[in-house]
């Protein structure tokens, strides 16, 4: 006799963002998405740090510009409190300085307003599936927002062994592609890549595909113009 395949459990969201049109436009979209469940919404960052603690969410919108508790620092008051949830900033904001100050507070992905329910809906199932997501202009961005920092003087980091291949997917990750889009450019699969991505961070010490960005550009590693 054959079972009946359990369906896999919805992606649950939280999102907050201080604007309520946009915020209900949001939630009510979302919801209407196959395998996404909306569990709350939040008009400031300190509610919506409250209610990622009480719902414990797989995935939290955040509007980088908020009342009461800026998106960043609701984005590390949530990380700390709710470490499983995956953070994407949901903002106008396209300068390099907040995309940069979210990475560093933990944030797997940054989407600008103008982004179709549909990119927001795939940004929400990349980052539950543990990928990071930044729409491609923004990761140009951070990249030159990265070098920038970077010392002139600044060496290889001794011992450090990446492989051709590995610098290959490291490039791709850096450009914004995800993991489908890179298993699609290199003619290889998608667990393939995923065990690259992993390689990488073991390798470097990291713990997310734009921390191994960061650590890449500044050392070096990329032959990015």
């Amino acid at each position: 006799m054959n079972l009946p395949t359990p369906e896999a459990e919805p992606i649950r969201v939280l999102v907050v963002d201080d604007q309520e049109l946009f915020r209900r436009g949001v939630t009510m979209l979302l919801g209407e998405e196959p395998g996404i469940e909306v569990v709350g919404e939040a008009g400031d960052g300190v509610e919506g740090t409250q209610l990622a603690v009480s719902t414990a969410p797989d995935v939290v919108l955040l509007d980088v510009r908020m009342p009461k508790r800026t998106g960043i620092e609701a984005c590390l008051a949530i990380k700390e409190a709710v470490p499983s949830a995956k953070i994407v900033m949901l903002t106008v904001s396209d300068e390099e300085a907040d995309l940069y100050e979210a990475v560093k507070s933990g944030a797997s992905g940054y989407l600008l307003k103008d982004s179709s329910i549909e990119e927001v809906a795939q940004a929400v199932r990349v980052v539950a599936d543990g990928q990071s997501l930044i729409s491609p202009s923004m990761a140009v961005k951070l990249i030159d927002e990265f070098k920038q920092m970077s010392k002139p003087d600044r060496e290889h980091v001794p011992g450090l062994r990446l492989t051709e291949r590995e610098l290959e997917v490291l490039r791709l990750v850096a450009k914004g592609l995800n993991n489908r889009e890179i298993a699609r450019q290199l003619f290889i699969s998608e667990n393939t890549v995923k065990n690259h991505v992993r390689n990488i961070l073991e390798k470097l010490q990291l713990h997310s595909r734009m921390e191994a960005v960061m650590y890449a550009v500044r050392e070096k590693l990329l032959d990015i113009p």
